[in-house]
Parts: C-alpha cells; sequence; structure tokens
C-alpha cells in the first residue's frame, strides 16, 4: 500500500471520527425549551437525586419584612372592629389588642423566630414543632385545625370582597365578583413563592400607607382640621369610653384582635422558600412591633376618638350595613368624600391578600401533614419551582365554598364553618410558647450554649412563660362569654357557647381520636428523647461573631438617615 492510500485511509477515519463527535453533540446537547414547555415542565416533581433536595430559595428579606408587617391583616382590623368598638367601647378596644399585641404577640413572635432559624428547612415551618418537642396526636389536631381555618378563610375572605364591592355597586351579582377574585389569587399563586412574595409586598404596601395615612388623617380632624371642629375626647365622654356590660365585650376583644393580628406566624411557613432565615427572620420580627404600635394601635385609637361607640352605623347596631368598616364611618362622618372610596379600595386589596397568603400557606400546610403521616402522600407533592402542587390544587376546590356569596344565610353557615377551628390562633401560640420551652430544655439537658443558635429571642422563657398565661386566660375569659354572652341576663346560650368556643372540643376530640387510633398514652416526650439534631441548621459561633463584625462595620460607615433606618427596621 502506498504511503498516499494510507494518508487517506487515515484522512478518512478522521472525518468519520469528527462526524461521529458532531453527531454525538447534535444529539447530547440539550435542546432550548420554548417557554411553554418550560411552564409544562416546573409542574414536573422535584428531582430527588440527593435526599433532602430543595427547591430554589424565591423569597427575599424584604418579602419577609412585608409578610411580618401586614400578612393576615385584613377584614378583622379593618371592618370586624367595628363591631367590637360597640360591645366593648374604645378603651377595651385598645386595652385588648394592647395586652394581645405586646403580651401575647411579641414574646411569641420571638420565640418562634428563635424556632424557625433553628430549623429553616421545614416545609410547613412551625407546623412540625408540635410533633418534634410534644406529642404527635398534638401536631395531627394542631395541625388540621390550623389548615381547616385557612381553607375556610379563602372563601370567606372571597365573600367579603364581593360585598365590599356593594360599597360601588350592588348591580352585578356576587359571584361574578368571587369569580374575578378567585382568579387573581390563583394567578399569583401559579407563580410559586416568587410570585406569592412580591405580590404581598405590594399589597401589604398600600395597607400600611394607608393605615399610616389614617393615623394622621385622624390626628388632624381630632384637633380640629374636620368640618366638626375640635374632636379631642368628646366622644369619650359622651356616649363615654364602656358600653353596658364592658367586661364581656373585652373578652370578645380579644379573640377578634387575636384573628385580626394573626398572620404574623407565616414568616415561619415562608422560611423554608427563603435564601438566609438568620438575617430574614429578625429583622421580620422585629416588625411585629410596629405593626402592633401603628397599625393597629395607632389606627384604633383615632377611629374610637372619632366614630362614638354607639353609632348606628357600625356592626351590630340595628340596620347597620355588614360590610360598614369603622374606618370608612371614621372618613364620611367627619365631610371627607374622597378617602372613603380610598379605604374601602385598600379593604379589598386586603381580603385579596388575606385570601392570596392562604393559599400561599395552606397548600404548603398541607405538605407538613403529609410528611408527618397525617394526610396522604400525594399532599406531600412538591414539582421543580416548589409549588405544592396537589395541596395547591386541592386548595383551589375547597375555595369554591365561597360561591355561597348570593345564599341570603352566609353569614351564618360561615359562622358555623369558622367555629369548627374558632380559637386557632390562641391555641397555636400557646403551643408555640411550650414548643420553646422543651426546645431550651433540651439545649439545658445536652448542655448546649445559646450562642450556638441562629437566633435567640430577647424575651427569652420569660416571655414564653407570659405569653402562655395570657393564652390560657384568654381561652377562660372566652369560655365564659360564649357560655354568658352579653344580653343573656346570667342564663347560659348553647347557641352562642358552641358558634364561639366549638373550636377547642373539635380540637381535643381529634387529639383524643389519634390517641385512640395509636395507642399511645403518653401526653408528651420526655426529653431525652427529643431528636433536638435532626432537620437543625448548626451555626458557627466564629462565623456568626465574623458576620455582626461585618454587619457593626456596615452601620458605623453608613450615613444617618440609613443608620435610622437599621434601627428602627433591621
Amino acid at each position: 500500500m502506498s504511503d498516499t492510500d494510507i494518508h487517506k485511509r487515515h484522512a478518512t477515519k478522521e472525518s468519520a471520527k469528527d462526524f461521529s463527535v458532531q453527531v454525538e453533540h447534535i444529539y447530547l446537547e440539550p435542546k432550548e425549551m420554548t417557554g411553554w414547555e418550560k411552564f409544562v415542565d416546573s409542574f414536573k416533581p422535584l428531582p430527588q437525586s440527593e435526599k433532602g433536595a430543595k427547591p430554589q430559595k424565591a423569597m427575599s428579606k424584604l418579602h419577609m419584612r412585608m409578610i411580618a408587617l401586614c400578612t393576615g391583616l385584613g377584614t378583622g382590623l379593618l371592618v370586624g372592629a367595628g363591631s367590637k368598638l360597640r360591645s366593648g367601647g374604645p378603651l377595651f378596644l385598645l386595652v385588648a389588642y394592647f395586652i394581645v399585641g405586646y403580651v401575647m404577640v411579641v414574646p411569641t413572635v420571638n420565640s418562634l423566630g428563635e424556632l424557625t432559624v433553628a430549623y429553616p428547612s421545614l416545609n410547613g415551618g412551625f407546623q412540625n414543632y408540635y410533633t418534634k418537642f410534644i406529642d404527635e396526636s398534638l401536631g395531627f389536631s394542631l395541625g388540621w385545625n390550623y389548615a381547616s381555618q385557612w381553607l375556610i378563610v379563602i372563601s370567606l375572605e372571597l365573600v367579603t370582597a364581593s360585598m365590599t364591592i356593594k360599597f360601588w355597586t350592588e348591580s352585578v351579582n356576587e359571584d361574578i365578583w368571587v369569580t374575578i377574585f378567585l382568579f387573581i389569587i390563583i394567578t399569583i399563586n401559579l407563580f410559586g413563592a416568587s410570585g406569592y412574595g412580591r405580590a404581598e409586598t405590594v399589597m401589604n404596601s398600600l395597607k400600611a400607607t394607608m393605615l399610616t395615612g389614617f393615623v394622621i388623617f385622624g390626628l388632624c380632624i381630632d384637633l380640629g382640621a374636620g368640618p366638626k371642629g375640635f374632636i379631642g375626647g368628646r366622644y369619650w365622654r359622651d356616649p363615654g369610653y364602656l358600653p353596658e356590660e364592658a367586661f364581656k365585650g373585652l373578652c370578645g376583644v380579644f379573640v377578634t384582635s387575636s384573628f385580626s393580628i394573626g398572620g404574623f406566624e407565616f414568616v415561619s411557613v415562608a422560611a423554608a422558600d427563603t435564601e438566609n432565615p438568620r438575617q430574614a427572620l429578625p429583622a421580620a420580627c422585629k416588625l411585629i412591633l410596629w405593626r402592633v404600635t401603628v397599625l393597629y394601635l395607632g389606627s384604633l385609637l383615632f377611629v374610637g376618638l372619632l366614630v362614638p361607640y354607639n353609632s348606628d352605623m357600625l356592626m351590630g347596631a340595628a340596620g347597620s350595613a355588614t360590610h360598614a368598616s369603622p374606618y370608612v364611618i371614621a372618613a364620611e362622618s367627619n365631610g371627607v368624600r374622597v378617602l372613603p372610596h380610598i379605604i374601602n379600595a385598600v379593604i379589598l386589596v386586603s381580603v385579596t391578600s388575606v385570601a392570596t397568603a392562604s393559599m400561599y400557606s395552606t397548600p404548603r400546610l398541607m405538605v407538613s401533614l403529609a410528611e408527618q403521616g397525617f394526610a396522604p402522600k400525594w399532599m406531600g407533592y412538591i414539582d421543580k419551582t416548589g409549588r405544592p402542587l396537589f395541596g395547591w390544587i386541592f386548595t383551589i376546590f375547597t375555595s369554591f365554598f365561597a360561591y355561597i356569596a348570593v345564599y341570603k344565610h352566609q353569614e351564618t353557615v360561615f359562622n358555623w364553618m369558622l367555629s369548627i377551628s374558632g380559637l386557632s390562633f390562641i391555641l397555636i401560640w400557646l403551643f408555640i410558647c411550650i414548643c420553646h420551652l422543651r426546645f431550651r430544655a433540651v439545649l439545658e439537658h445536652r448542655g448546649i450554649p445559646l450562642d450556638t443558635l441562629g437566633f435567640v429571642s430577647p424575651y427569652g422563657k420569660v416571655g414564653s412563660y407570659l405569653s402562655i398565661t395570657i393564652n390560657l386566660l384568654m381561652l377562660i375569659a372566652q369560655f365564659y362569654v360564649s357560655l354568658f354572652p352579653k344580653g343573656s341576663k346570667g342564663k347560659p346560650n348553647a347557641n352562642s357557647f358552641f358558634q364561639n368556643y366549638l373550636g377547642v372540643p373539635v380540637f381535643l376530640f381529634f387529639w383524643a381520636a389519634h390517641k385512640l387510633w395509636t395507642r399511645n398514652w403518653k401526653l408528651f416526650k420526655r426529653v431525652d428523647e427529643i431528636d433536638l439534631d435532626k432537620d437543625r441548621q448548626i451555626y458557627d459561633p466564629e462565623v456568626m461573631e465574623l458576620e455582626n463584625l461585618e454587619a457593626a462595620q456596615r452601620f458605623q460607615n453608613a450615613p444617618f438617615w440609613k443608620k435610622a433606618l437599621i434601627v428602627l427596621f433591621d
């Protein structure tokens, strides 16, 4: 064979090899997907190549701040405060919100923050703590109690949204508005944690702006800027600051204030979608103080100064509109024409926000229940973008109950549905604090110092004990006022009791049923039986010290205005 033939054969082999590589490259290189293909692909299950794989984090520090500041702030404050102003008077309205806000909620959210930073990756957040630190049956009962409440709240808020529209027009069927708002909250949650975080930031900003503006408006009107001249404490003198049977009114305000302030615990649920919970959670906890001080106590102070508790326009008065907001009444009764429309629009945004938050959190609570064996396994399905898909679909189907908006007895139906999971917030906060104490007990038992924790509650165990005490007193007070409501003249009222206190018997029934099913008669785990390290994030004290030094250096070099913002909000 000649040299020429050898070179030709070699060249042919090289060409064939190059062609083979090109063909292999063509077949192995992934084809770029279209937008629609990416959308469809996002619903496929989250890859579990490694145990414990998690979707990409989508929540920012800003999102967490806004969730802590305003999530859950809706009809309980903006509408429900009207009936409680009438039954408890302006003084007890403030007293109840002060006790619930400062004495109970602030220590609780910091205890929750300590636990969440220690266990940041758990789906459903605090829903896992009851089983981990106390008892499996308690986790089952509280888990379903809390999830059921938010399933019902979605429908309730959608119906409230359709009622709020009546401020402008009554010519459109309520179910049409239910459909529109249901489509909005489904679309927001379709984009997962990222879509929810962004939408909630916008809606919560509007709520915070409106309530802050209302405080300024109330101050101006009370000092004489309105058509009535200087008002001051006029309505605290006549008709007064306490109505008849005011103590029973105070007991009722406790539950309403818990419902309206409730929702801050969503920061624990959202922690699994947050990049750096150790930084985001403490900042979110600090904002609870501003939530209570300005948005609740500040705005309610001026509601009580501008609206007498015996006003015929308030909820609970004969002939009053069921959707009358004390904030709208305060503006209308003082001759301001534009502000009522603005306030009502923000109320509409608020109820949409609460419904959106409910649809975000409920499927994640379902995932938590499924992972603990308390719900069907299919509820635990999580897709590539981190959406709890089947739990989300289940939540959407249950929200169709909102179409009873046209039913004339819808309020009665909702009252009884809510009674099943009523007092849920009080029970949840009570056992969060107990979990915190159990967590500290395990740390002490094993000799683990607090400086190994990513965040330590500034209120410590004392704050948890104080919050537990207030929670128990509230349960006792609610028992009394449910059995002997205002106007009962000392006679027990069974209808009132079951409508306002049914949540406790239902909670106890679920707990006892799970005990019977599992044959586990232990009331709680011993300290040495608690698996502290499972799912716990271990923080290096030296690394945290360096991060704190860097933060202190940034603070020192920051301009004055930025230092002020850091001190107040970070």
